[in-house]
Formats: C-alpha cells, sequence, structure tokens
C-alpha cells in the first residue's frame, strides 16, 4: 500500500509537468495535434492513478469492511465501489 502510494505521487508528479509542458506548448502556438497527444498522455496518466487509489481502498476499506464481518458496512462499501465504477465509466 505504501508502494502504491508512492507510485501515485510519482506519477502526479509526472502529470503536474506534463501540464505544465502542455501551457508552454499553447504558449508557443504548438501543432495543435501535438498538443491533444499531450493531453491524451495526461488522460491516461490520470487512469493509472485511479486504479493505484481504486487498489488502495480495496486493500484497505473493503477488506476491512470484509474482515470485520458486518453486513451492512460490506454493503455499503460494495456500493461505494459501485458508484465510483458508473462514475469512471462516464
Amino acid at each position: 500500500m505504501k508502494d502504491r502510494k508512492e507510485a501515485a505521487l510519482r506519477r502526479l508528479a509526472r502529470i503536474e509537468g506534463q501540464v505544465r509542458g502542455i501551457a508552454g506548448m499553447i504558449g508557443e502556438d504548438r501543432y495543435c495535434l501535438d498538443i491533444l497527444h499531450q493531453v491524451m498522455a495526461i488522460r491516461s496518466a490520470l487512469s493509472q492513478v485511479e486504479i493505484l487509489i481504486l487498489q488502495d481502498h480495496a486493500d484497505t476499506c473493503v477488506e476491512d469492511a470484509i474482515i470485520a464481518n458486518d453486513p451492512r458496512e460490506q454493503r455499503r462499501k460494495f456500493q461505494e465501489l459501485v458508484k465510483v465504477f458508473e462514475r469512471i465509466c462516464r
């Protein structure tokens, strides 16, 4: 889990640099498709961050609910996951 946190932070730092790079590209009137390729790369990188965070949530919060053997809490955590997947799929 600590490894995932570090990986997410590294990815976010890289994404931050990419965003600054895109701002510079726009300011320099660079070719539109080059800029769009960078935007797509950022979107993909953000998806990877989402996956890392979701994995961490499953390994901690969801697992805790399963271990606690509380059906109400288990249902609540499952509903949270469903809602997240619904938003990701939009």
